[in-house]
């Protein structure tokens, strides 16, 4: 499995470690930027990893900013996409199983790096439950 990744200054040390841990697990990972601390443009970036997994470059992708909103919001105007701002476990559950989101966005100011791995590692794992909730899905775009 593929995990295109990207981040705005605010979330380079996260994805970092986040980076180590999809490698250790197994995963090959796209690196998308930014790479520093240096004051970016977030849309620059999370439009390389929507671009990625729209196209089936990845099969799922990660976004980090500051408040995970930005990140989420430039992601989600992407057809395909479907891109949920988690803050804790559960909700990368849920955004899977109920809302079968493809790229995870993580607020890199509100949560640990402990919290962090544990939801993309159920993010990655958790499938879509479908039934009931792939009506729903379908109502989503304009």
């Amino acid at each position: 499995m593929i995990i295109s990744i990207g981040n705005d200054h605010a979330g380079t040390s996260l994805k970092k470690e986040l980076k180590k841990e999809l490698i250790n697990s197994g995963y090959k990972t796209l690196d998308r930027g930014t790479y520093d601390e240096e004051s970016v443009d977030y849309p620059d970036f999370i439009h390389l990893v929507a671009e990625d997994v729209e196209k089936g470059k990845a099969n799922k992708g990660i976004i980090i900013c500051g408040s995970g909103n930005g990140a989420a919001m430039t992601a989600n105007k992407w057809e395909k996409i479907r891109a949920a701002l988690c803050w804790n476990k559960e909700t990368a559950i849920l955004a899977r199983k109920h809302n079968d989101a493809n790229i995870l966005s993580l607020p890199a100011r509100f949560v640990s790096l402990k919290k962090a791995k544990e939801m993309v590692l159920l993010f990655i794992k958790t499938s879509f439950d479908g039934g009931r909730h792939k009506k729903r899905i379908k109502k989503i775009p304009c």
